[in-house]
């Protein structure tokens, strides 16, 4: 892949002066420039001259359009400002960074020009050092056929014993390109952080990706509704695509060519609070229309705080709509959640990190129906299986006993919560899941398991029996001290960290007192981990993610880890 290399040495030129001084940053004659831009390193060998700067070819920006900078696809902003700066030659491009980035707020040598979010999330570029991206057939050339250079291979080696290189050669590299390249047999594509802002030419793309089921499109430059209407059109086999980190438009108006996708994927598209309260999901339901077959929906990150709906006071559409993922938003009141409540078809409810407080059942004149077309006939949420609540703020029990009131829930997620929590005064594990009547999967560990463990201390009659779990009876046998055996478990640990390498899953009998920080210790020495701080995740049955052991000083008892368990064994990153 050729990249572009602009190098600068600190000689007293004008323009360089300027971008030093805009970018905060003193240039010493003879060093690299890499402490300016945070890119390239080197010496400059070629200057271009004030007037190239200068050229109005090379400043057609726009205000809010999305941008990256040159050479460097994950370094993404937004253009603030195109123009003079006071004191400085030529025109600049003020540009807001995503990942926060900058240098100032928009202001320079006290003249404001635009105002960023944050102090330091904008900074004054170059129109050379920007790049206003590539369409979607040339990302899928760079990401798929574009073929090792000579420099990059001689750089592919391992050193001998005598700490010599030799060269690494890829068996089947040839056949794996050859693969890749045949666009018309590619069932998916990633083309996540390559610059995408167009669609290019609809029936070029028909022709080129003809059976394309998925597509990841994150990290991109994208904005506008019609450049995503106009790649759903050239790709009629299109089932799943992911848009997260786009910025994208609120103006959905004419948008078609949506209706086979399956599940869509929005997560983290920068969308400010007043917007997201206001008009995020307002568009989301403007979009309903034109997605028909929509099975999942993901909207992680967004910062909303309201479910705002058009025309009622429910969420109405989305008739195939089973998964909808509103984690890591900002919202707190449960109402706002019983807007979705007439989603006829919805079994997974996705609301961890959110700021939910408490949780209720509607009583029936509560009902949030709509006046078009009430049904009162259907029960709320009467198909949800799943919910996910952990790392909320929900303190009360009389939320947890509400859970019994959904008709169907056998699934839920409540860990990091302070009512779920015993070190912030929360009830203790056994006793959650004594309350969960119907519940068959509550992480951390095995539900059954965990209510035998509790079943003499708070279990209902209604528990044991949906579990099937008897009442002990008195031993006839000797009584006394029983065998170390008895109180042991049998754990899988199995290593996942991508620095520990391949290793082969362990069988362990431990203690159930054995303390979580001492299954650390113990997993550092199995798996001979040198300088490597484990993490470890309990994978559950039936479970989509794994759940974070992270208090040292609690049992495997009481984490829910019981006999043939798994342990996922991480790093920290």
């Amino acid at each position: 892949m050729g990249w572009c290399m602009n190098r600068y040495f600190g000689k007293r030129v004008t323009d360089m002066a300027c971008e030093s001084s805009l970018w905060e940053e003193s240039v010493k004659s003879g060093e690299p420039y890499n402490q300016i831009f945070g890119l390239y390193s080197g010496y400059v060998s070629e200057m271009q001259s004030s007037s190239d700067l200068e050229n109005p070819k090379q400043c057609e920006f726009k205000i809010g359009q999305r941008v990256h900078w040159a050479g460097d696809c994950r370094r993404i902003g937004t253009v603030k400002y195109v123009g003079e700066v006071e004191g400085y030659s030529g025109n600049w491009v003020g540009v807001e960074w995503d990942n926060r980035d900058g240098k100032h707020d928009g202001s320079v040598n006290g003249v404001r020009y635009f105002n960023a979010q944050f102090p330091k999330s904008a900074s004054f570029a170059r129109s050379h050092n920007l790049s206003t991206g590539v369409s979607l057939l040339q990302a899928l050339d760079i990401r798929y056929r574009t073929s090792s250079t000579k420099e990059e291979e001689d750089e592919m080696y391992v050193l001998s014993a005598s700490n010599k290189r030799v060269n690494v050669q890829l068996l089947g590299k040839d056949k794996i390109e050859d693969k890749l390249g045949r666009f018309e047999e590619l069932p998916g594509a990633s083309l996540f952080y390559l610059g995408v802002s167009s669609s290019g030419d609809p029936f070029q793309i028909s022709k080129t990706l003809p059976n394309l089921k998925e597509l990841d499109l994150t990290g991109n430059l994208l904005s506008e509704w019609q450049d995503v209407a106009a790649i759903c059109s050239g790709l009629p086999a299109l089932t799943a695509l992911n848009l997260s980190s786009n910025t994208m438009s609120h103006s959905v108006v004419g948008i078609s060519h949506l209706t086979n996708l399956r599940i869509l994927v929005l997560n983290n598209t920068a969308i400010n609070w007043s917007q997201a309260s206001n008009v995020f999901l307002t568009s989301i339901e403007e979009l309903k229309d034109s997605l028909r077959a929509i099975e999942e929906l993901h909207v992680m990150g967004n910062k909303l705080r309201e479910i705002t709906t058009t025309s009622s006071n429910i969420v109405q559409g989305f008739d195939s709509l089973r998964l909808l993922n509103l984690e890591d938003n900002y919202i707190a009141d449960w109402g706002e959640i019983l807007k979705l409540s007439q989603l006829k078809c919805l079994e997974q409810l996705h609301l961890n990190k959110n700021s939910i407080e408490h949780i209720w059942y509607p009583a029936a004149d509560e009902l949030p129906y709509s006046s078009a077309s009430p049904d009162k006939s259907y029960k709320p949420f009467q198909k949800l299986r799943c919910l996910l609540i952990g790392a909320n703020k929900i303190e009360d029990v009389a939320s947890i006993d509400a859970l019994n009131s959904y008709p169907g829930l056998v699934d839920i997620r409540c860990s990091e919560n302070p009512a779920t929590d015993p070190r912030r005064g929360g009830i203790a594990r056994y006793v959650l899941i004594a309350r969960l009547a119907k519940v068959e999967v509550c992480t951390p560990g095995n539900v059954k398991a965990a209510s035998k463990f509790g079943r003499d201390q708070e279990a209902s009659p209604k528990l044991k029996a949906f579990h099937g779990i008897e009442d002990e009876r008195p031993s006839n046998g000797p009584t006394g001290p029983q065998k170390m055996a008895s109180g042991l478990i049998a754990i899988t640990l199995k290593c996942v960290g991508p620095s520990i390498g391949e290793k082969p899953p362990l069988t362990k009998k431990l203690p159930a007192t054995t303390t979580v920080g001492k299954l650390k210790t113990l997993c550092e020495s199995f798996f001979k981990l040198k300088s490597i701080k484990p993490l470890l995740y309990l994978q559950e049955e039936g479970s989509p993610l794994p759940t974070l052991l992270d208090d040292d000083m609690a049992s495997l008892n009481d984490a829910g880890v019981c006999t043939q368990s798994t342990i996922l064994v991480d790093e920290e990153r």
